[in-house]
């Protein structure tokens, strides 16, 4: 499928690597924006939801987010586009803001007694775009960096929820926002069968045709 120009993706991409920049040489604000769900509830500061999915911990996170985004957030909002028609785009939109919200929401709920905890970043946002992406074309073929073979979008969706589940449910504390992650991309699953019942059907049709060969 071809990659749109001037995408409302691409706008997306512009505006966030813009405010990541801009926070980044001033830490008060990024901390304003930061998701803390503490002071959410104790200071009622809901914009923290979506200005968190808009700053970056360093140029490598914004750089690995952003780079998944442009890869398949243009063909998404395409399929969106396809499926909804001529506000297809703005649909995308606020499919993309939801999903930042809604894969923070479990950790709101595990962390609102904690002031010391801070989170930041796309990765709700750009697992749903993924994972809704790989439900309309689940050969699509993958290279993750750093492997020398391509893995089919279905595999490497199966590896990435069951991972994302593992450090979830053991509470690895090791930096990474897996329940944004999981709960992210399993909201993107979501939307695609909202979108298009018979995606399920055509995800196993697609599946049934393909081969190792």
């Amino acid at each position: 499928m071809a990659i749109q120009e001037y995408s409302f993706n691409t706008i997306i991409i512009i505006i966030t690597v813009i405010v990541s920049f801009y926070v980044d040489n001033k830490p008060e604000l990024k901390y304003r924006f930061m998701l803390n769900p503490y002071r959410i509830v104790k200071d009622k500061e809901y914009f923290r939801f979506i200005t968190s999915g808009f700053i970056h911990g360093g140029w490598m996170h914004l750089f690995f987010n952003m780079f998944t985004l442009y890869l398949f957030g243009n063909m998404l909002e395409g399929i969106f586009n396809y499926q909804l028609g001529s506000n297809g785009s703005y649909y995308y939109v606020l499919f993309y803001l939801a999903a930042i919200v809604v894969a923070d929401i479990p950790t709101f709920i595990k962390q609102k007694n904690n002031p010391g905890y801070n989170a930041l970043g796309a990765s709700g946002g750009t697992s749903a775009v993924v994972l809704s992406y790989i439900m309309f074309d689940p050969l699509v073929s993958l290279r993750p960096i750093l492997l020398p073979i391509p893995i089919p979008g279905f595999i490497f969706a199966a590896l990435y929820m069951a991972y994302s589940y593992y450090m979830t449910k053991n509470d690895q504390m090791d930096g990474i926002g897996h329940d944004a992650h999981f709960f992210g991309a399993l909201f993107g699953v979501i939307v695609s069968v909202g979108i298009q019942p018979n995606v399920i059907a055509n995800f196993f049709t697609q599946l049934a045709s393909w081969s190792i060969f």
